[in-house]
Protein backbone atom coordinates (compact mmCIF):
# COMPACT_ATOMS: atom_id res chain seq x y z
CA UNK A 1 0.00 0.00 0.00
CA UNK A 2 2.85 2.38 0.75
CA UNK A 3 5.21 3.46 -1.98
CA UNK A 4 8.87 2.52 -1.84
CA UNK A 5 9.61 6.24 -1.40
CA UNK A 6 7.37 6.41 1.69
CA UNK A 7 9.06 3.31 3.13
CA UNK A 8 12.49 4.87 2.51
CA UNK A 9 11.37 8.14 4.11
CA UNK A 10 10.09 6.31 7.19
CA UNK A 11 13.40 4.43 7.51
CA UNK A 12 15.33 7.68 7.17
CA UNK A 13 13.31 9.58 9.76
CA UNK A 14 13.37 6.61 12.14
CA UNK A 15 17.14 6.54 11.83
CA UNK A 16 17.39 10.26 12.56
CA UNK A 17 15.08 9.85 15.56
CA UNK A 18 17.56 7.71 17.42
CA UNK A 19 20.21 10.32 18.22
CA UNK A 20 19.69 14.07 18.08
CA UNK A 21 23.14 14.99 19.40
CA UNK A 22 24.64 15.34 15.91
CA UNK A 23 23.72 15.63 12.27
CA UNK A 24 23.92 12.42 10.25
CA UNK A 25 25.75 12.34 6.92
CA UNK A 26 23.83 11.09 3.88
CA UNK A 27 26.33 8.26 3.32
CA UNK A 28 25.81 7.00 6.87
CA UNK A 29 22.04 7.26 6.49
CA UNK A 30 22.16 5.25 3.26
CA UNK A 31 24.20 2.54 4.94
CA UNK A 32 22.03 2.33 8.06
CA UNK A 33 18.69 2.44 6.27
CA UNK A 34 19.70 0.33 3.25
CA UNK A 35 18.26 3.02 0.99
CA UNK A 36 20.19 3.38 -2.28
CA UNK A 37 22.31 6.53 -2.01
CA UNK A 38 20.99 8.16 -5.19
CA UNK A 39 17.38 7.53 -4.17
CA UNK A 40 18.10 8.81 -0.68
CA UNK A 41 18.96 12.22 -2.14
CA UNK A 42 15.39 12.57 -3.43
CA UNK A 43 13.93 11.42 -0.10
CA UNK A 44 16.11 13.83 1.87
CA UNK A 45 15.15 16.71 -0.44
CA UNK A 46 11.43 15.99 0.11
CA UNK A 47 11.87 15.69 3.87
CA UNK A 48 13.80 18.99 4.02
CA UNK A 49 11.17 20.75 1.89
CA UNK A 50 8.43 19.50 4.20
CA UNK A 51 10.46 20.82 7.15
CA UNK A 52 10.54 17.46 8.91
CA UNK A 53 14.33 17.42 8.78
CA UNK A 54 16.99 20.09 8.51
CA UNK A 55 20.14 20.07 6.42
CA UNK A 56 23.43 21.55 7.65
CA UNK A 57 26.20 21.95 5.06
CA UNK A 58 29.93 21.77 5.66
CA UNK A 59 32.19 19.82 8.01
CA UNK A 60 30.17 18.32 10.83
CA UNK A 61 27.03 18.90 8.79
CA UNK A 62 24.38 16.48 7.71
CA UNK A 63 20.73 15.87 8.44
CA UNK A 64 18.74 16.02 11.67
CA UNK A 65 15.11 16.15 12.72
CA UNK A 66 13.49 19.59 12.77
CA UNK A 67 11.09 18.54 15.52
CA UNK A 68 11.09 15.98 18.28
CA UNK A 69 10.08 12.41 17.46
CA UNK A 70 6.92 12.92 19.53
CA UNK A 71 5.87 15.71 17.15
CA UNK A 72 6.24 13.70 13.94
CA UNK A 73 3.62 11.14 12.91
CA UNK A 74 3.90 8.40 10.36
CA UNK A 75 1.35 10.35 8.31
CA UNK A 76 3.58 13.44 8.35
CA UNK A 77 6.42 11.43 6.83
CA UNK A 78 4.23 9.68 4.25
CA UNK A 79 2.64 12.97 3.19
CA UNK A 80 6.07 14.57 2.82
CA UNK A 81 7.04 12.24 0.00
CA UNK A 82 3.74 11.15 -1.56
CA UNK A 83 0.46 11.92 0.16
CA UNK A 84 -2.15 9.20 0.42
CA UNK A 85 -4.72 10.00 -2.22
CA UNK A 86 -8.33 9.98 -1.16
CA UNK A 87 -11.11 9.34 -3.67
CA UNK A 88 -13.26 12.46 -3.91
CA UNK A 89 -14.83 11.97 -7.35
CA UNK A 90 -15.46 9.08 -9.70
CA UNK A 91 -12.00 8.03 -10.95
CA UNK A 92 -13.57 7.12 -14.29
CA UNK A 93 -15.09 10.56 -14.73
CA UNK A 94 -18.55 9.12 -15.37
CA UNK A 95 -21.07 11.99 -15.51
CA UNK A 96 -23.79 9.88 -13.90
CA UNK A 97 -21.63 9.25 -10.82
CA UNK A 98 -22.43 12.38 -8.85
CA UNK A 99 -21.32 10.52 -5.74
CA UNK A 100 -18.90 7.65 -5.24
CA UNK A 101 -20.05 4.21 -6.29
CA UNK A 102 -20.03 1.49 -3.60
CA UNK A 103 -16.62 0.21 -4.72
CA UNK A 104 -14.87 3.58 -4.59
CA UNK A 105 -16.71 4.48 -1.40
CA UNK A 106 -15.26 1.38 0.31
CA UNK A 107 -11.79 2.06 -1.05
CA UNK A 108 -11.92 5.63 0.21
CA UNK A 109 -13.13 4.42 3.61
CA UNK A 110 -10.04 2.17 3.79
CA UNK A 111 -7.79 5.09 2.81
CA UNK A 112 -9.41 7.23 5.52
CA UNK A 113 -8.79 4.51 8.12
CA UNK A 114 -5.17 4.27 7.01
CA UNK A 115 -4.73 8.04 7.29
CA UNK A 116 -6.25 7.99 10.77
CA UNK A 117 -4.03 5.12 11.89
CA UNK A 118 -0.87 6.78 10.56
CA UNK A 119 -1.83 10.12 12.14
CA UNK A 120 -2.18 8.40 15.51
CA UNK A 121 1.38 7.04 15.75
CA UNK A 122 4.43 9.21 16.37
CA UNK A 123 8.06 8.29 15.88
CA UNK A 124 8.47 8.77 19.62
CA UNK A 125 5.94 6.03 20.27
CA UNK A 126 7.78 3.72 17.92
CA UNK A 127 11.09 4.43 19.66
CA UNK A 128 9.55 3.67 23.06
CA UNK A 129 8.01 0.40 21.89
CA UNK A 130 8.53 -2.58 24.18
CA UNK A 131 9.20 -4.76 21.15
CA UNK A 132 12.62 -6.36 21.47
CA UNK A 133 13.31 -5.79 17.75
CA UNK A 134 14.80 -2.33 17.23
CA UNK A 135 13.93 -0.48 14.02
CA UNK A 136 16.83 -0.46 11.53
CA UNK A 137 19.04 -2.66 13.71
CA UNK A 138 20.07 -6.23 13.05
CA UNK A 139 20.40 -7.02 16.75
CA UNK A 140 17.43 -7.66 19.04
CA UNK A 141 17.48 -6.60 22.66
CA UNK A 142 16.46 -8.75 25.50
Amino acid sequence: MLSKTADYALRTVACLSGDDSHAERADALAEQTKVPRRYLNKVLKDLVESELIASRPGPGGGYSLSRTPDEITILDVVNAVGPLERIRHCPLGLPSHTELCPLHEELDRAYAATEEAFAGVTLGQILRSKNRVIPLCDVATG
